[in-house]
């Protein structure tokens, strides 16, 4: 990172506090404020004339960070020189009017950090940050943080809890921002029960390592903690505090550095190389060097990586004459890290082709599974109508055969029925000759007994009359004797005078007995004449009765040995109840 790069992380912490409304605009005034502080600071020669002209009050409207980066540019970082200014001033005034708006510790006085120490954290974070705007953090950037803190307080950090924490706290941007890390930090999570002098001097050491050691004199970094190292001439394992400078690694019996065991001159001939585990050690590595090769053991994969890393980084500053460490150490990691999401992508899309296949496979085999089913069910499908098929085709000629035997029989049965029915025929015709005849002789029968029922009909109708007659006359004489009891009762008074009225109604009432009289023989001479005609009736009812008689013995010929039935009834046979109810009536 270049000073530009370094200088542009603070200033834009400012520009964001000085937008108060958040709308990525600052008034001109602050702008203003803002260009003469840096100058300030950076050591730069004022220019009141530019920024008089660059800040005009009657310009409108405030200011956005595209529209103050020319200006930045060209009057204030084009004109910055390294180590004509000192740089901890610059970042104390960036985090002044960053932190007056977006720290907040905590009011009780409980926070775990100062605000000196939240400054130098301030500076560790933007140190340690990603290239880009908004200024994140990456998860692994805050464990390496973390971790070296924790390493200076001799404590160990609690990995699992910080990816806990980590999974539960939203991240913008892939990472922490610098507000949240200094809220986890003065959460008191990871740095529970330790004292806050403890705390600040651990902080202190991090920051001289890493920013003051890095500044812009180039002086030596350090890397430090505990590995196990293989003796040369008894060749057992010992535990040593290990700290890595820029041109040695020395080794002691502790972390207090009070007793120096040794140590490893780094030049351009030394190099690291990673051993398979044995001698029931793990995550083994080397340092070769032109004289010697040391044997070393870390606690696990990544601090051999880390160990590793910082060696083979601290010999190529050596060969290329550089004493800065934290930098490349940086490069590095960022490296590893898009190393590791380049083959994490790559594994995703390597999974994702696979899972790809693995569904096309399954699918081809699910169309190969219904393929064959339906070859097998098409298959029995196919056996099934040829035996059905074949069923139906033996069906068939078992039928047919029955058939062909039926046929012969019926053949012969007809052939037989055929000279029974040709005999049948001949007597038939010689039985419908003598119906004809019969038929001749019922016809004259039914012509007699229709002339007999016209006649009796006749008789009835003139009955009837004359019966209607005789009731009219009834009818009449009980008026005329009504009329009589009526004129008797009323006119007694008068009965001289109706006395000849009443002999004049007794002559009538005798010519109407005449009349009755008269109708009384009328009436008889009819009755005979309807006794003729029932006893004509009952001739031709016997006649009928003789034809019928002689039609069944013709229509039932009587056969040998069959015994001979009397047979009443017949054709006419319905005439004798309507004879019946006709006497009935008539008397």
């Amino acid at each position: 990172m270049d000073l530009r790069a370094e200088l542009l992380q603070s200033i834009w912490y400012a520009f964001t506090a000085l937008d108060v409304e958040k709308s990525g605009k600052v008034s001109k005034s602050q702008l203003k404020v803002l260009s003469h502080n840096l100058y300030t600071v950076l050591c730069i020669p004022h220019d009141p004339v530019a920024l008089e002209e660059h800040f005009r009050d009657d310009d409108d409207g405030p200011v956005s960070s595209q529209g103050y980066m020319p200006y930045l540019n060209k009057y204030i970082l084009d004109k910055v020189e390294e180590g004509a200014f000192v740089k901890e001033n610059f970042d104390e005034l960036c985090w002044t009017l960053t932190a007056k708006k977006n720290y907040k510790p905590d009011r009780n006085g409980n926070s775990v950090v100062s605000h000196q120490d939240a400054f130098k954290l301030w500076c560790l974070f933007n140190f340690l940050s990603e290239d880009k705007y908004p200024l994140v953090m990456v998860p692994d950037e805050v464990e390496y943080l973390l971790k070296k803190i924790c390493t200076a307080m001799n404590v160990e950090l609690n990995s699992c809890e910080l990816d806990d924490y980590l999974s539960q706290e939203p991240q913008g941007q892939g990472g922490l921002t610098v507000w949240q890390f200094l809220d986890m930090v003065n959460s008191g999570r990871f740095l529970r029960g330790i004292e806050q002098e403890a705390i600040s001097m651990a902080v202190e050491e991090v920051y001289q390592e890493v920013i003051e050691d890095h500044g812009f004199d180039l002086r030596v970094s350090r890397v430090q903690g505990y590995l196990w190292k293989k003796g040369q001439l008894r060749r057992n394992w010992s535990e040593r505090w290990f700290m890595l400078k820029p041109s040695v690694l020395s080794y002691y019996m502790s972390e207090e550095r009070k007793e120096k065991k040794g140590s490893i001159a780094l030049d351009k001939h030394c190099c690291v190389e990673v051993l398979p585990d044995r001698d029931g050690k793990r995550c083994m590595f080397c340092v070769k060097t032109s004289s010697r090769t040391y044997e070393m053991s870390a606690s696990d994969t990544r601090q051999r990586q880390e160990w590793t890393l910082a060696i083979q980084t601290a010999i190529r500053l050596q060969a290329e004459g550089k004493k800065s460490l934290h930098k490349d150490l940086k490069q590095k990691r960022r490296e590893q890290r898009e190393q590791r999401e380049q083959r994490k992508a790559a594994k995703e899309e390597e999974t994702q082709r696979l899972k790809q296949l693995q569904e096309e496979k399954e699918r081809k085999l699910q169309e190969l599974e219904l393929l064959k089913e339906a070859q097998r069910q098409a298959e029995i499908l196919l056996q099934e109508e040829e035996q059905r098929r074949r069923q139906q085709h033996e069906e068939m000629q078992r039928t047919l055969e029955i058939q062909l035997r039926e046929a012969e029989q019926a053949r012969a049965s007809m052939q037989a029925e055929m000279v029974l029915k040709e005999a049948e025929a001949e007597r038939q015709r010689k039985r419908i000759l003598e119906l004809e005849d019969m038929q001749e002789r019922l016809q004259e029968a039914l012509q007699q007994e229709v002339k007999a029922r016209q006649d009796e009909e006749a008789v009835r109708y003139a009955q009837a009359r004359l019966l209607a007659e005789e009731e009219e006359k009834l009818k009449q004489l009980m008026k005329l004797k009504e009329e009589q009891e009526e004129y008797i009762i009323k006119t007694q008074r008068e009965k001289q005078v109706l006395k000849q009225e009443m002999e004049n109604k007794n002559k009538c009432l005798e010519e109407a007995q005449k009349q009755l009289e008269e109708v009384r023989v009328n009436r008889q001479r009819v009755d005979q004449d309807v006794m003729a005609a029932q006893r004509k009736l009952r001739q031709a009812s016997t006649n009928v009765k003789h034809w019928n008689v002689q039609m069944n013995r013709l229509m039932h010929p009587i056969g040998p040995g069959d015994k001979r039935t009397n047979v009443s009834g017949g054709v006419f046979a319905g005439y004798q109840p309507l004879l019946s109810r006709r006497d009935s009536s008539l008397k």
